[in-house]
């Protein structure tokens, strides 16, 4: 027993220390700090992270009080290249690449099970700002008021005097079949019915970036 409580206060005294080394080069310069998450972002996605040590970063996050949804990042503006993207369905995050160079990335919420968001190489195939599901969404009546919601209106017959509202997808891009990536809610793990939800606003950095024929990789 007092092994066991001095191994845990010892990972938590490296831990607080790895804290006191964040926030200390933190005060440095914030440019450099930026830069410097830059390059750690780009070596985990790369490989030359190991994964202990993307675990010890997660627990440094926790500390400061950081999650998921903050977990976004952006310098695909100051990055030049053709773009790319890579979908990790086990991490849940998305990466935006620009000459083979990490530029950005964002949390997902890909397809849950029975659902799920296939691997394999793709591109974008198809864009749309305004997109409108053709399958999932709500039968409305003539008022706009929601009947019955969240349904598949290939198994749920529309009541009379319904008419059928898609769900809405902004930012859409099809990467294959009806699968695409677009704005959408994230409870932090998969809960799709096959799409890559974003935050609003990496949606639309991630649309802006990335025009048809972009390659798009989805690794398990």
């Amino acid at each position: 027993m007092n092994q066991e409580l001095r191994t845990a206060n010892s990972s938590d005294m490296v831990l607080r220390l790895l804290l006191l080394v964040v926030l200390l080069s933190g005060c440095t310069s914030v440019q450099t700090a930026g830069n410097n998450s830059f390059q750690f972002a780009r070596r985990v996605v790369t490989g030359e992270i190991s994964r202990a040590a993307r675990f010890v970063n997660g627990q440094v996050r926790h500390l400061i009080g950081l999650n998921r949804n903050e977990s976004s990042f952006w310098y695909a503006d100051e990055v030049q290249g053709r773009p790319s993207i890579v979908i990790h369905l086990g991490e849940q995050m998305v990466y935006l690449f620009k000459g083979g160079e990490l530029a950005g990335g964002s949390p997902i919420s890909s397809g849950s099970e029975g659902y799920d968001t296939r691997p394999g190489r793709y591109s974008v195939i198809e864009k749309d700002i305004d997109h409108k599901s053709s399958i999932y969404g709500d039968y409305e009546d003539s008022y706009g008021n929601v009947i019955v919601t969240n349904i598949d209106n290939r198994n749920v017959s529309a009541p009379p005097g319904t008419r059928f509202e898609g769900a809405k997808m902004y930012y859409f891009m099809r990467i294959y079949g009806g699968v695409g990536m677009h704005q959408g809610y994230l409870p932090g793990y998969p809960a799709s019915h096959g799409c890559i939800r974003l935050p609003g606003h990496m949606a639309e950095k991630f649309y802006y970036a990335s025009p048809p024929g972009t390659p798009v990789q989805v690794v398990p």
